[in-house]
């Protein structure tokens, strides 16, 4: 038992007559940090946060959460939060009415100063009174954070939790989440959204088919054995291309010989490759004016680990094996 873990997961496997939905998984968390997941549609995500969240038992493996043994109930220690799928609310009330319900129901005499808290950290104090029936999709998915803060829980786990987030909203998300980490607080965080996961999480796995394909820092997804596509924009385009034709280890993507609108110039090469290149630009006295991959390192790497396609907006989970096993929101 390591009290430094908030989730100890060894070959969990998890089926659904004979749909496997997670085969093997193995899963560390470390408190204070926050974990990203990720994966295909169908990959076994909602399964495993089930789990997590005490709504469905694994059929082998072992599972610890905040140090305590999982059994065969549906249950798991004290202190874990969270939600899957978006939170449950009642319609007919107010938003601060469903959090002192949702307390009252846990047997939790929260005072009204602990809700008003919650709400203000999620940005909803001026909605506060309003009924949830109107509330957007972004509003909700706050409004279930603000749920899962009432439990003060060591263990947060989310689904989603940027659904129909303004920038506005999303700031006040993701701020929350730091916050808790930085208080000891461990965090799995469910997303499609690579963005998040990468302004966010300091380890990531990814999941395909029921098992787990990746799961480690960040850093190590963005290793530099590993090209990617990336956008050039410089004072002077056509001097800038003839430089990346001549440059080792470049290659140009596009059939227009790697030049886009607006003067941008595409480029495939290695880590190593694309610093020299910036190097002769500069020294060829060629101001670089944007730099940036075509297609973040992470869902760079998510597309190569999981099988998908990286153009012609496929929804993830469409190949082969991922594909024929289903994670049904269970």
């Amino acid at each position: 038992m390591d009290s430094r873990l908030a989730i100890r997961a060894r070959g969990i496997t998890k089926c659904f007559g004979d749909v496997v939905a997670l085969d093997g998984v193995d899963l560390e968390v470390a408190r204070g940090r926050i974990h990203g997941l990720a994966g295909p549609n169908g990959a076994g995500k909602t399964t495993l946060l089930g789990l997590l969240l005490g709504l469905a038992v694994a059929d082998s493996g072992r599972l610890e959460i905040l140090g305590a043994p999982v059994g065969r109930a549906f249950e798991v220690p004290g202190g874990v939060s969270g939600f899957v799928d978006g939170p449950g609310l009642y319609p007919s009330l107010t938003a601060r009415q469903n959090l002192a319900a949702l307390a009252a129901l846990r047997g939790d005499a929260t005072r009204s100063a602990r809700i008003a808290d919650a709400l203000d950290q999620v940005g909803l104090t001026d909605v506060a009174d309003d009924r949830t029936r109107g509330f957007s999709l972004g509003m909700r998915q706050r409004l279930g954070l603000a749920a899962a803060l009432l439990t003060r829980p060591r263990l947060l786990v989310l689904d989603e939790p940027s659904n129909g987030l303004d920038p506005a909203g999303k700031k006040h998300v993701h701020g929350v989440l730091t916050r808790l980490a930085d208080d000891g607080t461990g965090v799995v965080l469910s997303s499609h959204r690579m963005d998040d996961l990468e302004a966010l999480c300091s380890e990531v796995t990814i999941l395909a088919a029921g098992r787990v394909v990746f799961t480690g820092p960040l850093g190590e997804l963005a290793a530099e054995n590993r090209e990617l596509d990336y956008r050039l924009v410089t004072s002077d385009p056509e001097r800038a291309h003839r430089l990346a034709l001549d440059a080792p280890g470049i290659r140009l993507t596009d059939d227009t010989a790697g030049r886009q609108g607006g003067g941008a110039l595409v480029v495939r090469a290695l880590v190593p490759a694309l610093d020299d290149l910036v190097v002769r630009l500069v020294h060829a006295g060629i101001a670089l004016r944007e730099l940036a991959p075509v297609v973040s390192p992470l869902e760079a790497a998510f597309l190569a680990l999981t099988e998908q396609p990286s153009a012609g907006g496929q929804e993830a989970g469409r190949h082969g094996a991922a594909g024929s096993r289903q994670e049904a929101g269970r």
